[in-house]
């Protein structure tokens, strides 16, 4: 497959996407054909509430937040998105308008996909309407757990909920039996995610490690030194 003329890496930015991986290869350069390609500087906006359009942006690499921002101007994080992470699906199957912002964390590059050529496709084949209509579920489903996690569990159990969660992502130290996480995003938007303040997260994360349950090494590395502990108060 030769490379995409949009992206910086050797293969297509739909080749990261699964809802597209069963396409051909005269499909998927049929959608390329109807993108174009941006960069994003850290702390520039990709799409802002009010925003009108039905396209489909996909991270070809570096980092986005989705968030929402209150009357008051309190942010809260929804996700993070990383690169083969897409965002503004719901836009193909409706007319509204977005209410989420979407920042660069870094330089980040993206791909946006007509929504018209995304449509015609689905009409070929419907089982691309169920793989999206599945991203959504899931969605969803972290939507609630993040209702959950703010309504429902204190600061303490927030945090170690989402070191848990990280630790299925990162690989352990087999020279030490630690599991070293990365975070990818600051103390800063890690405290709106989980909804609480950087003051108080920084609090809790060295409590964590005077109890000896982890070591923070930086800003942003975190060695888990104690998966029992976390599990028994998450």
């Amino acid at each position: 497959m030769k490379t995409c003329n949009h992206c910086s890496n050797n293969s297509y930015c739909v080749d990261n996407i699964p809802i597209f991986q069963d396409l051909s290869l005269d499909e998927k350069e049929s959608i390329m054909n109807a993108s174009s390609h941006k960069r994003y500087k850290k702390g520039e906006l990709i799409f802002t509430p009010g925003d009108s359009f039905d396209d489909l942006f996909v991270v070809n690499n570096g980092t986005v937040k989705i968030s929402k921002i209150s009357a008051s101007g309190k942010e809260q994080i929804l996700r993070i998105l990383q690169a083969g992470d897409f965002m503004g699906e719901l836009a193909l199957f409706s007319s509204s308008t977005l209410n989420n912002v979407a920042e660069a964390l870094e330089n980040t590059e993206v791909c946006i996909i007509r929504g018209h050529r995304i449509k015609e496709l689905i009409l070929q084949k419907p089982e691309m309407a169920l793989k999206f209509l599945q991203k959504y579920t899931e969605r969803i489903e972290e939507s609630e757990e993040l209702i959950e996690q703010i309504g429902l569990r204190d600061v303490e159990q927030r945090i170690a909920n989402y070191l848990l969660l990280e630790i299925e992502k990162s690989r352990m130290n087999n020279s030490t039996g630690e599991y070293e996480i990365t975070l990818p995003v600051s103390k800063g938007d890690l405290a709106s995610l989980i909804g609480t303040s950087q003051e108080t997260l920084s609090r809790k994360l060295s409590l964590f490690q005077d109890n000896g349950w982890i070591r923070l090494k930086g800003q942003r590395i975190i060695s888990v030194l104690d998966i029992d502990s976390l599990e028994n108060i998450k």
